[in-house]
């Protein structure tokens, strides 16, 4: 169906309103029938840093969603120059690639193709890697502790004169880059379950446990994940795997362990989809996946804690 002409629709992302669609034509990508407001209720944003509007043109919008190969494969994306991200740009001559991975074609098709990727084009048509068409649920749990001495008193940096804060960073076996501990939502899954599930699995290693094991780790988390706890950001993520018809949205979520007595009870184990598992450091120098170094920089923000050597940046927020 190569050539047949979409459907324009998306009115610019905001943090106050939902996304509105309107049927127009817009050509190039193939096989795509007419978008449909079915975007998922999430779709929201707490930080305008991590995306900007459907024009992309600020510097940390969109960018991982456009890079090739694309995850898992040879595929080269269509290039999209930053000025024609947004689906509201004319660009008569955008002819995607089509790409979904044999893996995704082999499992149940979710939802329907009828959906375009809110923050606009990503050079590459199809599900990739994705399950769903439209949105695919994450949850991302972000567990810190204060960096402490051998007496047990919270380490200050010296430039900055914070605190300096520490979060449980996993190695993705995938594509080699730290990351927070998060996955997928199952299918009728309670989000604060899934960010409980997936800690356990891919940083205490909890799949591999004996049923004693297990339920311990179950009594030590759930003394750690029922407390207060801060939401640090939902919505669509730049991701590499996303696609124009599928795409990521999180939840990332921070438990902070104030004492550090839950989690000095617990042994780090790498498990599941993780190759190696940590506690990291949390400062301005981190390289992590897709949009996980926005989340961070948020925690950091929240529990006013050392970011960056650079006293301006401390002094006058992030």
């Amino acid at each position: 169906m190569a050539g047949r002409l979409l459907g324009r629709a998306l009115a610019a992302v905001s943090l106050s309103v939902a996304l509105a669609s309107v049927t127009v034509r817009s050509p190039g990508c193939r096989g795509i029938p007419p978008f449909r407001n079915s975007f998922s209720s999430c779709w929201f944003h707490l930080n305008t840093n991590v995306m900007s509007g459907s024009n992309g043109s600020k510097e940390n919008s969109h960018n991982k969603a456009r890079t090739s190969p694309y995850p898992g494969s040879k595929v080269e994306r269509s290039q999209v120059p930053n000025e024609k991200v947004g689906w509201l740009v004319e660009w008569q001559d955008y002819n995607p690639v089509e790409y979904t991975a044999v893996s995704v074609l082999a499992g149940p098709r979710w939802a329907d193709p009828q959906i375009r990727n809110p923050a606009g084009r990503t050079g590459l048509v199809g599900r990739g890697l994705l399950g769903r068409w439209g949105p695919n649920h994450a949850a991302d749990p972000i567990i810190t502790r204060w960096k402490k001495d051998s007496s047990g008193n919270k380490i200050m940096h010296p430039v900055s004169g914070k605190h300096i804060l520490q979060f449980v960073a996993i190695k993705r076996k995938d594509c080699g880059e730290w990351a927070i501990p998060g996955g997928m939502v199952d299918p009728g899954e309670k989000i604060s379950a899934t960010l409980k599930r997936e800690f356990g699995e891919e940083a205490l290693n909890s799949l591999q446990k004996t049923s004693a094991e297990k339920r311990e780790i179950e009594e030590k988390l759930h003394k750690l994940f029922s407390q207060d706890h801060l939401v640090i950001y939902k919505g669509y993520v730049d991701d590499p795997r996303n696609t124009d018809n599928a795409w990521m949205e999180t939840e990332a979520v921070n438990y902070h362990d104030e004492t550090g007595e839950i989690m000095d009870n617990l042994t780090l184990e790498a498990g599941d989809d993780a190759g190696k598992v940590k506690w990291v450091d949390i400062n301005d120098k981190l390289k992590l996946y897709a949009s996980h170094f926005q989340f961070i920089k948020l925690v950091a923000e929240k529990r006013d804690a050392h970011w960056s050597e650079d006293s301006e940046a401390d002094c006058h927020g992030l």
